[in-house]
């Protein structure tokens, strides 16, 4: 009876051949050709099952925490922020108090940008002057966010006659010049307060993120997860905000994060016309108005205020530029 060859014994490579998808093999340790199986949760290298999966917003924030632009506009808008809330943590001083004897006068100790007019301390009153830009930047924002998401949510899901009636009505107001709609409405109001050049600014706001509102949910009602949730028999309510909102905000959270900049300077335009806050309310706008008629003679009572103003500004639209590029998959 003819012998058998023996059996081989099983080979064990130091290495091992994976395939390289185009012919070719590549060599690989055996540790590293164990990676390529398929992990816990069916995929090559898959996220362990304890691990959250990725995410529009994971991946915007861990771009934004390595973005510097980001860093740095955060760290001055929360600087402002703080003084807005609690300004005489950096000017103790009133800035109220006046001294005609010191009109236009220049630096000295203890008053670093000089005087303005009337004898003001010029540092003291630009300290003061943000809480009053801030606040009006802010909540203008959240009205116009708020009242113009809203509406826009309306209007792209429902459609039909109540998207036409909403598409006439903002074309009326873009057709209202900002500034001199301003003038117009806030020349007959005699508060003091920021909330008339609040309620100004949203009611002309609005239409901007209407319309952006209102295209990012007649995308993201066309998706098929809208369309399942709808044959699963989900309310309109349901599908609104459990599903077409969480994935429609973010051209608007980038629209009015730029538009809060140009809020601000819209309230400074206004007060330094004469129509926003009045005096004895303090606010920079205030300031560049009561300064410009002796620029020459005293600039630092005019170049504080609209510095800080510029500053402000430039923060926000600089912040709103990183949080569009993080939002934006097609930027990455």
């Amino acid at each position: 009876m003819p012998e058998q060859p023996p059996q081989s014994q099983p080979y064990e490579p130091e290495g091992a051949v994976a395939g390289t998808g185009m012919g070719g093999g590549m060599d690989l340790a055996a540790s590293e050709a164990s990676s390529l199986a398929p992990g816990p949760e069916g995929g090559a290298g898959g996220a362990g099952p304890g691990e959250r999966p990725r995410s529009l917003w994971s991946d915007a924030l861990r771009d934004l925490r390595r973005n510097p632009v980001f860093l740095l506009s955060a760290l001055v808008i929360c600087f402002l922020v703080l003084i807005a809330v609690w300004p005489s943590l950096i000017a103790p001083g009133n800035p109220l108090s006046c001294d005609l004897a010191r009109a236009q006068d220049g630096p000295s100790p203890g008053h670093p940008f000089g005087f303005d007019g009337q004898g003001c301390d010029v540092y003291t009153r630009t300290v003061h002057g943000a809480r009053a830009s801030v606040t009006v930047g802010v909540c203008a924002t959240l009205g116009v966010a708020v009242l113009g998401s809203v509406l826009g949510a309306l209007g792209g899901y429902f459609g039909g006659a109540w998207d036409a009636v909403l598409s006439r009505v903002t074309d009326i107001f873009f057709a209202i010049p900002v500034v001199l709609g301003g003038l117009v409405l806030l020349s007959v109001v005699t508060s003091n307060t920021v909330w008339p050049v609040v309620g100004f600014i949203v009611l002309l706001g609005w239409p901007q993120i209407y319309r952006i509102a209102r295209g990012s949910v007649i995308t993201a009602k066309q998706h098929d997860y809208v369309q399942a949730a709808r044959a699963l028999g989900a309310s309109d309510t349901r599908i609104l905000l459990r599903h077409i909102a969480p994935n429609a905000v973010a051209p608007v959270i980038v629209v009015a994060t730029i538009a809060l900049g140009t809020y601000i300077a819209l309230e400074a335009t206004l007060s330094y016309l004469g129509v926003g806050l009045k005096p004895p309310s303090v606010s920079w706008g205030i300031e560049i108005s009561a300064a410009s008629p002796y620029v020459r003679n005293a600039p630092h009572a005019l170049l504080w205020p609209a510095g800080a103003l510029a500053l402000t500004v430039l923060a926000f639209i600089m912040l709103g530029d990183a949080v569009r590029d993080a939002l934006d998959p097609k930027l990455r």
